[in-house]
């Protein structure tokens, strides 16, 4: 089961079930532009890369384990996707140390295993900002969270209250639903009763657009605002134009961001899946950088051994990290600790379409 000498094959661990399977093709043709553009240059140091789709929206323990048999194979030379935190905590152990693993998703926070990369955004980096600016250009005083229940929406909002107090708020209520969540009355009647300014959606994929549907339906959006940190194009137009009134979303992309490297990505995503095709949106746009950035990783000679030298989170030689910066969908992105730096934007739905406002 071994790859070729001449590939380098990728697990891409991407959502094909689930509640967030509405987001998997998006991310898959995302990941698979991103392959295909650097084939055709040179690959990975003269290899093809290889995608190996594997569905991260089943049960986490069955999603490492698909890792696990890929990597111990020797199948893979790398692991990368976007997929729930209660997933990439189940495959780490997994794989940590054996082949690099690029995490593209929205997160908690707070990875720091040797071999793991994080391109996703961060709470302190998106979601402080956006409450601040919704606070002092909304007047939001009183926020009311709703999210999935597991790992990344309770550590978000437990990191939400801390910055609620820092802007001069408060969260007055907080529920966390199952995943797979389709009735939402109960939830929308304890918003209506908190008199909550704004409600912190921490939901994933079809869970959000059914609250999103539901919120508007109760006529719930003619008074309060809801900002989601995990909202693409796809959920947007999912939840139809009536759903999406009064909402914001902040991420480090979206399809309507008008920079050079944006616009050039949103137009070659076209060119080559047709104008019909899923939109890009963020999450699938994170899975391109993520197959570019192990390309990066790779091609800088640290997908072989001696692997000290490339697993990011070990220091070089020299006693620091030498990891490169790559060239992304919005530029060149620098990667530091094992992290990505990059820019982030608020922006509020406009129908089924994203108004980006500002740079936070």
């Amino acid at each position: 089961m071994r790859p070729e000498p001449d590939t380098f094959s990728v697990a891409l661990v991407i959502p094909r079930s689930g509640p967030a399977g509405m987001l998997g093709l998006s991310c898959e043709l995302s990941a698979r532009l991103a392959a295909e553009e650097l084939n055709a240059v040179d690959g990975v140091g003269g290899r093809q890369i290889r995608l190996l789709p594997v569905d991260g929206g089943v049960a986490p323990q069955h999603v490492a384990m698909e890792a696990d048999r890929l990597v111990s194979a020797g199948a893979v030379d790398a692991v990368v996707g976007w997929h729930i935190s209660s997933v990439r905590r189940a495959v780490v152990p997994r794989v940590r140390g054996r082949v690099p693993y690029v995490y593209t998703t929205v997160y908690e926070g707070g990875e720091r295993s040797p071999g793991v990369l994080v391109t996703g955004e961060t709470p302190a980096r998106h979601l402080l900002p956006a409450m601040r600016v919704l606070g002092e250009a909304c007047g939001v005083r009183r926020w009311c969270v709703v999210g999935n229940d597991y790992v990344w929406p309770r550590v978000t909002a437990r990191a939400a209250r801390e910055y609620a107090r820092a802007c001069g708020a408060r969260i007055v209520s907080a529920t966390f639903v199952p995943l797979g969540t389709r009735d939402f009355a109960r939830v929308l009647r304890r918003v209506e009763r908190c008199l909550a300014d704004a409600v912190l959606m921490l939901l994933v994929g079809e869970d959000a657009v059914l609250f999103n549907r539901a919120f508007a339906a109760l006529g719930l959006h003619q008074r309060c605002l809801r900002l989601s940190t995990l909202m693409d194009e796809n959920m947007l137009l999912a939840s139809g134009p009536e759903g999406t009134v009064g909402l914001w979303a902040t991420a480090g992309y979206f399809e309507t961001l008008a920079t050079p490297e944006s616009l050039g990505f949103g137009a070659r995503y076209v060119r080559r899946f047709g104008a019909h095709g899923p939109p890009v949106g963020g999450l699938g746009e994170s899975c391109y950088e993520g197959v570019r950035l192990l390309a990066a990783l790779s091609s800088a000679g640290r997908s072989r051994p001696p692997r000290h030298r490339w697993l990011p989170g070990r220091p070089s030689e020299a006693g620091v990290l030498d990891l490169p910066d790559f060239d992304g969908a919005r530029g060149i992105l620098r990667v530091r600790g094992n992290h990505v730096e990059q820019p982030v934007y608020l922006a509020e739905a406009d129908g089924l379409d994203f108004h980006v406002h500002t740079r936070l």
